[in-house]
């Protein structure tokens, strides 16, 4: 009897210890292989009890990632908003799995994830001494496959070798950028869910040459950049408005609900408006709506409305809801948020057609209290872009006090 008991007590034991969860608290250095080569990035994870919360570390930005388990031995990272997931089995201080991002068109773009717990550098250690210093502002340009031009503003810190800050275009920013000056190489990377991008170029004094850009994995541009101190973009209030012929905006969409919005309802008369196109997918459309957010929360005594107008991978009001009510949550948005559209800008102009086009995600029209159109502000600035969206925070507080007091 008492040797049944001690093989029962060590078949429990041996189930106990295979049943226990591998340790994984800490910071974790991933890479997935892009076109033009692996680009980093940092997770942090954190587990309490049963739950597992994981952080994306990009410079300063620490952004939560939706959720996480473990199925069988493999963890599972989830990006629900943003349609992606990492999928990795975990042995020791190791994982190994596959990073799975959901395209515009509905198909599935795949990537081998690899992660080691404990080192926290992006491209090299920070000790490593650095030759040059890419500190300032940079007229960029890039240059898409089909060879279309478009113009940027680089911006960016540099202490020692450790390099953040981002890229701002005429329809946003690409957020929070972090890496480092390798020899004659500058080297920065994002992840934050959806977007994945690895920047690459050789500094040759107060040029940025032969850079390459990559996103989802297999896309990629060119690009190069002048050191410039006034480095700038078109001015974002010009490129959206009323197209001749139109003397009004206006909409009527649908909520998760099944009700009908439009500006003609009760809860817009007599109010300043902010129409903000977006999607649930966009991170630039993130940093836009938790701004707002936050700016109604500072000013309730306000007579100001704000209604998104969401363009999503599918209209298919099951799969589409879902995601926009998620976002809301999230963010904190408790305004209303419309399914207007598909993501394809040609389909959501029709959407919209008293619009010059859709050009970015987001956008956002400003009706003053008689629905008339004031300003259309194309793309946003983001937190990333320092000292752009202290000037965006600034104007825009004006601008709305001159709209509410009319």
């Amino acid at each position: 009897m008492r040797k049944l008991l001690l093989i029962l007590t060590a078949v429990l034991l041996w189930q106990c210890q295979s049943e226990t969860k591998p340790s994984i608290d800490g910071i974790w250095r991933a890479e997935v292989p892009t076109v033009i080569g692996n680009i980093p990035f940092n997770l942090e994870i954190e587990t309490k009890n049963d739950s597992i919360s994981v952080f994306a570390i990009n410079g300063d930005e620490r952004l939560a990632l939706d959720n996480a388990f473990f199925e069988n031995d493999s963890l599972h990272i989830t990006m629900e908003v943003f349609d992606a997931e990492i999928v990795a089995h975990v042995s020791g201080g190791n994982m190994n799995g596959v990073y799975t991002k959901k395209l515009d068109n509905n198909t599935d773009r795949r990537g081998a994830f690899s992660a080691s717990l404990g080192d926290s550098y992006r491209f090299a250690p920070d000790s490593e001494t650095a030759k040059h210093d890419v500190s300032g502002k940079w007229q960029v340009s890039f240059t898409e496959p089909e060879g279309k031009v478009y113009p940027a503003v680089g911006v960016f810190s540099q202490k020692g070798n450790k390099v953040t800050g981002t890229f701002l275009t005429s329809t946003g920013d690409y957020r929070y950028l972090d890496g480092n000056v390798i020899g004659d190489s500058l080297k920065v990377s994002c992840f934050d869910g959806t977007h994945i991008f690895l920047f690459k170029a050789k500094i040759n004094e107060n040029k940025l040459e032969g850079g390459r850009f990559s996103s989802s994995l297999l896309y990629q541009e060119t690009w190069n950049g002048v050191k410039d101190d006034n480095a700038k973009l078109p001015d974002p209030n010009s490129l959206t408005f009323i197209k001749e012929g139109y003397d009004k905006f206006d909409f009527s969409f649908k909520n998760s609900k099944g009700e009908t919005v439009s500006l003609s309802d009760a809860q817009y008369k007599d109010k300043v408006v902010l129409v903000q196109i977006l999607g649930s997918w966009c991170p630039n459309c993130m940093d836009e709506s938790k701004f707002y957010v936050k700016w109604l929360k500072e000013n309730p005594e306000k007579d100001v409305e704000i209604v998104g107008l969401a363009f999503e991978k599918s209209t298919d009001p099951s799969i589409a809801y879902p995601k926009i009510d998620k976002m809301k949550k999230r963010f904190g948005m408790e305004y209303e948020v419309l399914l207007a559209g598909n993501i394809d800008k040609a389909e959501a102009n029709k959407s919209l057609p008293m619009l010059n086009h859709i050009m970015s995600y987001p956008t956002t029209i400003y009706l003053d209290k008689k629905h008339q159109v004031r300003k259309i502000h194309t793309g946003f600035s983001g937190p990333g872009t320092g000292e752009y969206y202290a000037q965006f925070t600034e104007g825009f507080e004006r601008f709305m006090e001159l709209l509410v007091s009319e």
